[in-house]
């Protein structure tokens, strides 16, 4: 892997981290995620006419990956509005892996590596630590945090079918942004109207930012995954956890003790060895 690849990759990884505290550090954190969705959303519709269409074959995949992307959003909004990044953020990238694994081994009968294990162990002794790190909004973030790592393995798993059979990764990818953001914009503009479009008038710069972020993270993770070895960009955008936890108390001024960054780097590391066993 060429330096120029392993500093791409960790852009996205710091990008995708970055839009999440954009979404904590909003003061409406739903209506920040409305918004920072449908940016997204018109970044994908600028995109996709010079893209060829998914196969049809694909389109159920992608359509049960958008009613789990709009649950994410929600969740992710949820979640932040209780509790801190710097515990939660973590326990949603690592749990998740960890989910898709365990379905993999389970449902689809496909063998682990005992390294790959490992890392599943190393994962769980993190999430452990991160749990008994006291916090606001403490049991009911957690909680909220490991439903949302389910749905983030559901929506991995639906879309590692149907990008195989879409003929056309990044046009799937980009579909999924385009109609994720309908449905959370649609329900900002009915049921909150008035109170989403002054919001958006106020803080519309960081819509950019978090809309802009989100599309290039998982853009940049794609192109690196022409680049090099797909396990080793998916291990190397488990960074994104650590970043995470260095934003959250550099910009968010959340508290970072001694068991949350032991624990966040030990779910990093835990994650990283997943993706490569």
């Amino acid at each position: 892997m060429s330096l120029t690849v392993f500093a791409i990759i960790l852009l996205g990884a710091a990008l995708h981290a970055t839009w999440n505290a954009v979404v904590k550090g909003g003061v409406d954190t739903l209506l920040t995620t409305c918004m920072i969705a449908a940016v997204a959303s018109l970044i994908a519709l600028a995109a996709v006419p010079f893209l060829v269409l998914p196969a049809k074959e694909s389109w159920p995949y992608l359509g049960v990956s958008v009613l789990f992307q709009v649950l994410y959003f929600v969740l992710v909004a949820s979640t932040y509005r209780i509790a801190d990044m710097s515990q939660t953020y973590p326990i949603m990238r690592g749990s998740a892996p960890l989910l898709v694994a365990t379905v993999s081994v389970f449902a689809l009968s496909e063998p682990l590596s005992t390294f790959a294990w490992f890392g599943i162990a190393v994962i769980s002794l993190g999430i452990l630590s991160m749990a008994a790190a006291p916090s606001a909004g403490h049991r009911k973030g957690l909680v909220l945090a490991l439903i949302n790592a389910g749905v983030i393995a559901g929506y991995t798993l639906i879309d590692g079918l149907g990008v195989r059979t879409s003929g056309a990764p990044a046009a799937y990818t980009l579909w999924i942004f385009l109609l994720t953001g309908i449905p959370l914009a649609t329900w900002a503009l009915v049921t909150r109207r008035a109170v989403f479009c002054d919001y958006v008038a106020r803080h519309w710069r960081l819509g950019i930012v978090g809309g802009a972020g989100t599309v290039a993270s998982y853009g940049l993770a794609l192109w690196a995954m022409t680049q090099a070895p797909i396990a080793s960009v998916s291990a190397l955008r488990e960074t994104s956890i650590l970043f995470g936890v260095v934003i959250s108390a550099w910009v968010l001024k959340e508290p970072l003790t001694r068991v949350r960054i032991v624990a966040a780097c030990i779910i990093a590391a835990g994650a990283m060895v997943l993706r490569l066993g």
